[in-house]
């Protein structure tokens, strides 16, 4: 290991992660030319001893340089392993020290959504963002997503008004208040223009975008809205009663906007599928050991302490104050309480907390989730992953308007369900949890590594098995929040790569390929924003987008990133997922990405079958051979040298540990003999 100072950060780097190159062969490849005939000559150098290691026996740095690190804002030590920071960027005056939330991706810009709004970055230059609009519109918590010339964003909190105007409403009913789904024109993406917005009874915490590739004319967002129903004298027709009791119920329900592309002023809720139908209450767990710990000390100390659903549980101040101003008043007494109502307030806790899960939970014992967190839509295979509370849901989309549950799991290692991401063939489901809320420390060194962590499922006949958990694994301190959060697929051709959030506990990208053996294959970190209190920050998000990873810090601003070619992803594999161009990218609409046929595809699949141990070399040294020689041919002779090499490969795939991959280098050949 060692440290460098580089943009003036303090920075530890592994030797891992430094500009050096893979071999494609143990030997040296020589290569001897002769004259300017139209078929070339190479020649190589055998040496049939693979260079590539497969991933699982590839060491990660040890000691971990994660643990450890300085605090800071903007100057907190940092740690770094095959990846290169290329730029951070801080936020603008108008959102500093506010919290910024998701992105979306349109063109050359990277929209990020913040509680005071949300802002535009050009991203043309990933070493020097430029902001182009910082639009103040609060709101909780401003997720974004785009289509066409329209910006989605979404709006929870009671802060948030129709106007965008700054000025929170004061009163529990406002005619002004905005809880829903805000549409801007982005046209002019440096002039966006409100023109629309869809009310709904539990606002919108996250949303997603669905493109019907059936429909041209409108598309269609799912709206994920997790806060208490809103008072019908806000907005008719809101009601919190049980389902049973009125079918019109907000709760237990999602709801489905349909947007007319040429009109998204006239964009109304479609739906309100019940897709919770039938579900019982998903199993739990108790608290960690440091949780137990602090609750015990809390005891220790003479804090009232509470048993909620099971879990202990200490009330806060403005708990305790109000039981025991209500005991004072029950025994007809004034001024302070005393020791004998302290001691009756702790006799009779157990009621007071029974009234208040009636209360909260007015019937809602011993059901499943009435809400999703994140529903994410994957258009091209007709399914989406919802994140829902205390399930993971697998949900038939066809009918974009009538969503309809497949499948459902629950696991008492997970305490609440955020979000989800498929790989790209749609064959396994990655689902995240964000135990504490995303604003505790769950990553400590005590912290069970299964709990706030991914867990993997395969995919057969509409059916989730389970596979894995993977969590970031850096122990982090007491003063940093952190779990799992929000990411993406990186398009490594052959493989299933995911680069992911985990807020204070910074990004890491891993290798799921193996859905039952999940590999961490590069991270970044920053040291705690203090050690001596508690403060939300750290990456919300990051996704892939055109060659570059894009990370939104709460309060740091926006990072990009690039993945370094090393033991874990070839240069080769790098070069042939930045052949995958997106123009646009949403964090709940998941593309389903296609390689073009390129030089760097074929290099990518051989790398792999290297790599897994699946060919042998001369089979690799002879297809390296050849597409050398196809590179250096003429126009004339690359033709028939790729043609003869795509002959070869398929005579050969059948010896091979990996028929399909060779079935795909030889398809990838072929194209490329036509397009010579």
């Amino acid at each position: 290991m060692r440290y460098t100072d580089n943009y003036n950060r303090k920075v530890r780097i592994t030797d891992a992660g430094l500009y050096r190159l893979p071999l494609l062969m143990a030997g040296v490849i020589l290569f001897i030319f002769s004259g300017c005939s139209s078929s070339e000559q190479v020649q190589v150098q055998q040496n049939l001893s693979p260079a590539l290691m497969p991933v699982s026996e590839i060491q990660a740095p040890h000691p971990d340089p994660r643990v450890g690190l300085s605090p800071g804002v903007f100057d907190a030590e940092e740690a770094i392993w095959n990846l290169r920071l290329i730029s951070t960027t801080p936020p603008p005056d108008n959102f500093v020290g506010s919290t910024a939330t998701d992105l979306a991706f349109k063109g050359n810009y990277a929209i990020q959504g913040d509680y005071n709004g949300f802002m535009v970055w050009d991203i043309s230059d990933p070493e020097n963002p430029v902001l182009v609009v910082d639009f103040l519109c609060p709101a909780s918590q401003s997720d974004v997503s785009v289509y066409g010339d329209l910006l989605f964003v979404s709006g929870e909190g009671l802060e948030g008004r129709l106007d965008c105007g700054i000025d929170a409403p004061r009163t529990a009913v406002s005619e002004v208040r905005l809880r829903g789904i805000r549409i801007f024109d982005i046209s002019d993406i440096r002039n966006p223009r409100y023109v629309a917005n869809v009310q709904t009874c539990r606002g919108s915490h996250t949303h997603s975008v669905l493109v019907d590739p059936n429909d041209d004319e409108n598309v269609y967002v799912y709206v994920s809205g997790s806060a208490p129903v809103r008072p019908e004298d806000e907005l008719p027709g809101c009601s919190s009663a049980l389902p049973d009791d009125d079918p019109n119920s907000a709760l237990f329900r999602i709801e489905v906007i349909k947007v007319p592309l040429a009109n998204p002023e006239l964009a109304a809720i479609v739906n309100s599928p019940r897709i919770f139908e039938d579900l019982t209450a998903p199993p739990t767990h108790g608290p960690a050991p440091d949780d137990m710990a602090v609750i015990e000390r809390a005891r220790a100390r003479g804090a009232f302490v509470g048993n909620f659903n099971g879990t202990p549980r200490v009330l806060n101040s403005g708990m305790v104050r109000r039981y025991l101003t209500r005991i004072v008043e029950e025994r007809g007494g004034t001024g302070d309480p005393t020791a004998a109502d302290s001691a009756a307030l702790r006799e009779r806790l157990p009621e007071f907390i029974a009234e208040i899960t009636r209360l909260r939970g007015r019937g809602l014992s011993g059901r499943g989730p009435n809400q999703c967190h994140d529903i994410t839509l994957y258009p091209e295979l007709g399914i989406a992953g919802g994140a829902c509370e205390g399930y993971g849901l697998l949900l038939d989309i066809s009918d974009p308007a009538n969503p309809v549950r497949i499948d459902a799991v629950a696991d008492s290692n997970f305490a609440y369900w955020h979000s989800a991401s498929f790989n790209n063939d749609g064959t396994t489901v990655i689902f995240t949890d964000e135990w504490g809320g995303g604003t505790q420390p769950k990553c400590r060194a005590a912290d069970p590594l299964e709990w706030g962590a991914n867990a993997i499922y395969s995919i057969k006949d509409g059916k989730m098995e389970f596979q894995s958990y993977f969590k970031m694994s850096a122990p982090q301190t007491t003063m940093e929040n952190c779990v799992a959060h929000n990411g993406s697929l990186i398009p490594i051709p052959g493989r299933d790569i995911m680069v992911q959030s985990w807020y204070q506990g910074g990004i890491n990208v891993f290798d799921f390929s193996d859905p039952a053996n999940p590999v961490e294959i590069a991270y970044h970190d920053r040291g705690p924003i203090s050690l001596d209190r508690l403060e939300t920050g750290g990456s919300w998000s990051i996704y892939w987008y055109n060659g570059v990873l894009i990370n939104s810090e709460i309060y740091r601003g926006l990072d990009i990133f690039e993945l370094l070619p090393g033991d874990h992803i070839t240069e080769n594999e790098i070069a042939a997922a930045n052949t995958v161009q997106m123009n646009y990218f949403n964090p709940q609409g998941q593309p389903k990405f296609a390689w073009p046929a390129s030089y760097a595809l074929v290099r990518a699949y051989a790398d792999q079958l290297e790599r897994n141990r699946e060919a042998d070399m001369t089979t690799l040294q002879m297809i390296r051979t050849g597409i050398i020689e196809a590179e250096r041919a003429g126009s004339a002779g690359k033709t028939s040298v790729l043609s003869r090499l795509a002959a070869e490969v398929e005579n050969r795939a059948g010896s091979t540990g990996n028929p399909d991959k060779m079935a795909r280098i030889a398809t990838a050949l072929k194209e490329l003999a036509t397009a010579s």
